[in-house]
């Protein structure tokens, strides 16, 4: 080996070590513990919401969770106090696309809490449909939910931030990447990654650090709800059996594990799973072959109809497919995850 080789070596080495010395002093300098902080959870009283909201409460956070549902909220805050007796948990009924219920709910968390340290903007809807079902007003819901409310959200919330304060955007790899059968969906999540990603560099000189989080396909039981269009079954099959599949997804208590793990440090992003970052760095690299791939995948799935109106939840989209056993670890996740009343309830 000759000696420029030898120099170039010795570089490449000292700029890997510097770099991993400087990420390391990054986090220990942002580092903040989440004992006694309070976190204001949008879409907080299910799904990744609540799962979040749990590890959040066993930092030592106390808990404001917002979402529509009276009774998902009710049901969501005994499942986190009964696991965190400690907790402090407040529910507030907002519908965070409603700027005007937004702030209410946010003067309600100030007038109990007197402050507000971490904000988690969860609240989403999934859609699927052919692009030929897809209608404007499904473009318009998507950015209602995923940019406009976060928007909401944290300009209510910053009112009320200090330093040391976290904001965490939940994207997703459709915010990343196009996914077929999900135009709206991904209008709405790439339009939160753009807010999310600029909001963080505006916000860093007052010392609120945001993070923008970007999972993959998850196992939190959220199919249920997931609206369909077109030929709903198949559609709801599909998605469903997807969002079960155990080495292409994650469950939703490591993602919220990652979440509050990324939050704690600042961190500007996190992909979640390894299939997410994959796709990520393949599309990022070679857009053209991953667009011709996608074209592909996206004649395998189920073709439109004429109607262009009905919208089915996923719960009522059900066939011999799903549930199954086929789904079995979504359908686990949806029971432990507030995503279907208990018996109980479901028998009044």
């Amino acid at each position: 080996m000759n000696t420029f080789t030898q120099s170039l070596f010795r570089r490449i080495g000292l700029g890997l070590v510097a770099g991993v010395a400087y990420s390391l002093v990054r986090d220990q300098l942002r580092y903040r513990s989440l004992k006694n902080a309070v976190a204001v959870v949008s879409g907080g009283s299910r799904g990744l919401g609540l799962v979040t909201a749990k590890e959040l409460a066993y930092e030592g956070a106390n808990l404001a969770l917002l979402a529509r549902d009276k009774d998902e909220l009710e049901r969501a805050k005994k499942i986190v106090e009964m696991a965190i007796p400690k907790c402090e948990v407040i529910i507030l009924e907002c519908d965070v696309t409603k700027p005007h219920q937004v702030d209410q709910a946010i003067g309600e968390v100030m007038n109990h809490f007197g402050k507000i340290d971490v904000v988690v903007n969860n609240a989403g809807i999934i859609s699927s449909a052919p692009f030929e079902n897809v209608t404007k007003k499904d473009y318009e819901d998507s950015l209602d939910v995923h940019f406009w409310a976060p928007f909401y959200v944290n300009r209510a919330c910053l009112n009320y931030m200090t330093r040391g304060a976290r904001i965490v955007n939940i994207s997703s790899i459709g915010g990343l990447i196009p996914v077929p059968h999900r135009a709206a969906y991904c209008t709405g999540k790439f339009a939160l990654t753009g807010y999310s990603e600029s909001l963080r560099a505006d916000l860093m000189s007052r010392g609120i650090y945001v993070t923008t989080v970007c999972p993959g396909l998850m196992r939190t039981g959220s199919s249920r709800h997931a609206l369909f269009k077109g030929q709903v079954k198949k559609e709801y099959a599909w998605f469903s059996l997807i969002a079960s599949m155990p080495l292409l997804t994650v469950s939703a208590e490591k993602a919220a594990r990652r979440i509050v793990s990324a939050l704690k440090v600042g961190k500007a992003e996190t992909t979640i799973s390894m299939s997410a970052r994959m796709a990520s760095m393949f599309h990022s690299h070679f857009p053209g072959i991953f667009a011709d791939i996608s074209a592909v995948a996206n004649l395998l799935l189920p073709g439109p109809t004429a109607d262009t109106q009905r919208s089915v939840e996923g719960k009522d989209a059900q066939s011999f497919i799903s549930p199954s056993v086929l789904t079995s670890l979504g359908d686990r996740a949806a029971e432990r995850n507030n995503e279907i009343p208990p018996q109980s309830d479901q028998l009044h």
